[in-house]
């Protein structure tokens, strides 16, 4: 019987970790090496701590309704896409709310996750952690790490002859990176256009002489702002498009969506992606395309080597007088407070049932939580696995035997090891993924049950954002405010935005009740193939399998 769990770092997961574990009247205790809660949400001007912290300048990609935590929504002034500053104060508001604090040690580091020798029967597990010098041992019935993906810079200098022999400029990864301040008048390389690369690029080009942004991958550049100026994530981000891409053959849907994107701009015009590519990355920027448009970034093949002072790239051109290349090629993971059997088995969260759980221990009670990429947002991924692995430990959710759950991770385990690049166009959809954890953790919404009981509702979490509240409507840890939540979610995205009311005030609920009338038939056969055939499909942020 599970009654004890560490918790391994105070962030989003950890947090989060902490109040399910209360919800199923565990015994949490969370170990943070520093001296606060929020993990990278947390900003310091130190490039000197071992822990990673967000840019000054960073927003977040997902909006505040498809973000928060599925019982505790943002506040209604927050805007809908927040910098670190709000999402670390939203961070403290929940742990207040939930008087999640009193659990959390500071300055406590964790030095060592070890079986002990009664495992195969008691699944406990003896943690060794050192506060101030003083070393402390524990024992748990479980353990649930919490420290992410973003831990140590991805760097892959063997990759970019001469870097290291030859070249005398600076080199640095986005970890480092802070602002723009140092890099005035400077020519500036950045390598990899994902979310960091293509954000940087743009912060860069206002200050520095010239940047230049070096890519190898097929990339389709989106806005935040979608669609009548909704947040991109809250318009295509339903169960509706889940299904009809279920449904569309591939080829087609993929044209669609290619369509989609080039409706904003021709990537191909400026040398991001072509139609006909089968592997691609998407990224979100709304500057980027005005940029290379301006001539301020200038978008550069894969690099072949380095010089003194220059760049040679794969297509045979040159740039002089590099002074600085920025590396945004991303993280990689590492667990080195676990035991070597259990560290050495996980390559990344494929090696992980469901992305949980390792396989191959004799007892559930070591879980992995947050490391997941999706197609949304990582935070209300993490709240779902949270709530199941709690569910696990406390007897309520069932797990598959060991032979099932090891079959099924060898089924989708790729043969190579993937490099963080390669694993950012591995993320899974966000629909797919919740539906999945939140089936094992009893908690998914069932359409056709609610438009029997409910119809304004089943049309709203079927046709509106699948926001994590409807996550709450049913099963364990039922949430009374989760009806309300969703039915009023675009009230609380449009209301940072009425600081200047027009004379023009009318309503738009007349046109709602007649959309769910109109929606009604179309909802009811969709909820029965949704329900006959629970295939996961792509969603329209879901990036194809390599």
């Amino acid at each position: 019987m599970v009654r004890r769990v560490a918790v391994i770092g105070a962030g989003a997961g950890g947090l989060v970790s902490v109040k399910c574990c209360l919800d199923e009247r565990l015994e949490p205790t969370c170990f943070e090496s520093s001296q606060d809660i929020g993990g990278v949400w947390r900003y310091t001007d130190s490039t000197d701590s071992r822990g990673v912290s967000v840019y000054r300048s960073v927003i977040t990609n997902t909006s505040k309704e498809m973000s928060c935590f599925s019982d505790f929504p943002f506040p209604e002034g927050f805007p809908s896409y927040l910098p670190h500053s709000l999402v670390l104060e939203y961070l403290r508001m929940y742990s207040r709310h939930f008087d999640l604090l009193r659990h959390v040690r500071f300055q406590t580091t964790v030095l060592s996750v070890r079986k002990r020798p009664d495992f195969t029967s008691s699944g406990q597990w003896e943690v060794v952690t050192e506060t101030e010098g003083v070393r402390e041992s524990h024992i748990f019935d479980a353990v649930m790490v919490c420290t992410g993906h973003y831990q140590e810079p991805y760097l892959p200098l063997a990759s970019f002859p001469g870097i290291e022999s030859r070249f005398k400029g600076q080199r640095l990864h986005s970890r480092e990176y802070r602002d723009v301040q140092a890099f005035r008048g400077k020519r500036v390389l950045v390598v990899g256009i994902g979310n960091t690369g293509g954000d940087l690029s743009v912060e860069l080009s206002r200050v520095a002489a010239k940047v230049f942004l070096s890519t190898r991958s097929n990339t389709w550049v989106i806005s935040r702002v979608s669609d009548h100026g909704f947040p991109f994530d809250m318009v295509s981000t339903t169960r509706f498009n889940h299904l009809l891409e279920w449904l569309l053959p591939s080829a087609l849907a993929r044209r669609i969506r290619f369509r989609k994107f080039n409706s904003w701009f021709n990537h191909t015009n400026y040398g991001l992606a072509s139609s006909k590519s089968s592997k691609f990355k998407m990224i979100i920027n709304e500057e980027l395309p005005f940029c290379l448009l301006s001539g301020t970034v200038v978008l550069k093949p894969n690099v072949k080597e380095f010089t003194e002072s220059s760049a040679v790239f794969e297509d045979g051109t040159t740039e002089e007088n590099i002074d600085v290349v920025l590396f945004a090629t991303g993280y990689n993971f590492s667990f080195p407070f676990l035991e070597e059997s259990v560290r050495s088995a996980i390559d990344d969260n494929h090696s992980l049932y469901n992305c949980v759980f390792p396989p191959q221990l004799e007892k559930p009670t070591l879980a992995i939580i947050g490391l997941i990429q999706l197609t949304g947002s990582i935070m209300a991924g993490s709240e779902m696995q949270a709530r199941w692995v709690t569910g696990v430990f406390a007897g309520w959710n069932k797990l598959p035997p060991p032979s099932r759950m090891m079959a099924e991770v060898v089924k989708r385990k790729s043969p190579v090891k993937r490099n963080p690049h390669e694993r950012e166009n591995l993320k899974m959809s966000f629909i797919s993924y919740m539906d999945k954890i939140a089936a094992c953790a009893g908690v998914k919404p069932s359409v056709l049950r609610l438009l029997l009981t409910d119809p304004q509702l089943a049309l709203a979490i079927f046709f509106g954002p699948c926001s994590p509240y409807q996550y709450r409507l049913a099963g364990r840890g039922r949430w009374s405010g989760a009806r309300a939540a969703i039915l009023t979610q675009w009230q609380r995205t449009l209301q940072p935005l009425r600081t200047r009311v027009l004379g023009d005030s009318s309503s738009s609920s007349s046109g709602w009740c007649w959309m769910c009338l109109l929606a009604l038939p179309a909802a009811l056969t969709a909820a029965f193939l949704f329900s006959k055939y629970p295939q996961p499909g792509w969603s329209p942020w879901a990036r194809p399998q390599l």
